[in-house]
């Protein structure tokens, strides 16, 4: 199963984003507490350059909770001032502008040696498509965020969101990169829900699915579906079908149809809290070893 989606709008986008990146001071990246690393975009390194990191693991409350405090200090030992967010609810969303201050330190008492006093931090906001980026932003700025408008070097029609005194936000476009190095990133996005639907495989993507939830968050189907889980995929995947009546014309499963409805279950965190992807710096037992579920689907760590 192979994953690509790069339409055209990205790449006026990433242009614009390069672009927008000397207006900046920092960089706000949100991914996927489900899937970190491969919903952390590689070109976003590349365009900031030097400058500051704040990274946001968001949708954190659908995450397993063990492995989102792993992920928090993976990233840090990285570099970036790391935070777990939810922004549905606002968890941990306060935190973001002392962790915007905290990466810009170096950069507030550069100014302040030059008497350039209470300028406001910059920040540009970026991520994948379905990161919940639109979320956090209304979330962070409230009622009472305000449209700076135009400034002198910004470019015409470009808004900031005010926050405070102290920090405005620029929103970017969600994009993607135009080539997955490795395809088990495109599962994950698909898994998620990151990739267009249309492009998607719904048996595969289950199959993938429980090849993994089985190995690594054993009983999470049997408590959602009633099944007996065994260690053959297929197996679970028809338990699932006949316990959710999907039935085609002549009583054969439906097999595609209760694979759509695990993906859905999976979004939705009906399964309990799932993280697709753990850290390099996991203990060997909790590990996903690279493992051939079906065809070219694969689903392993980093």
């Amino acid at each position: 199963m192979h994953f690509q989606w790069y339409p055209g709008h990205m790449s006026k986008a990433k242009r614009m984003m390069q672009e927008d990146m000397k207006l900046i001071d920092v960089v706000i990246e949100l991914v996927d507490a489900r899937i970190p690393l491969s919903s952390k975009n590689p070109d976003i390194n590349q365009m900031a350059g030097s400058k500051s990191r704040v990274i946001l693991l968001n949708k954190s409350d659908l995450a397993d909770d063990n492995q989102n405090l792993k992920w928090k200090e993976y990233f840090e030992k990285q570099g970036y001032i790391a935070v777990l967010v939810n922004s549905k609810k606002g968890d941990g969303v306060r935190k973001v502008n002392d962790a915007v201050v905290e990466a810009c330190k170096a950069k507030i008492e550069r100014d302040r040696k030059k008497g350039i006093l209470n300028r406001p931090l910059r920040a540009m906001v970026v991520g994948i498509p379905n990161v919940g980026k639109s979320t956090f932003i209304n979330s962070i700025s409230g009622k009472a965020a305000a449209k700076t408008g135009n400034k002198p070097g910004v470019t015409k029609g470009k808004q900031w969101i005010k926050l405070n005194k102290s920090i405005e936000l620029l929103d970017t476009p969600g994009i993607l990169w135009p080539k997955f190095e490795d395809q088990k990133v495109g599962l994950h996005l698909a898994l998620i829900g990151s990739i267009k639907e249309e492009i998607l495989n719904s048996y595969d993507l289950g199959i993938a699915l429980i090849g993994f939830l089985t190995k690594n968050y054993k009983g999470a189907l049997e408590q959602r579906y009633g099944i007996i889980e065994t260690e053959s995929v297929d197996e679970n995947l028809s338990a699932i079908a006949k316990k959710r009546g999907c039935l085609l014309k002549g009583g054969e499963l439906d097999l595609e149809r209760a694979a759509s409805f695990l993906v859905d279950d999976l979004r939705n965190a009906k399964l309990g809290k799932i993280t697709l992807q753990f850290p390099a710096e996991s203990t060997a037992d909790t590990n996903i070893q690279e493992e051939k579920i079906d065809s070219d689907v694969i689903m392993n760590q980093e």
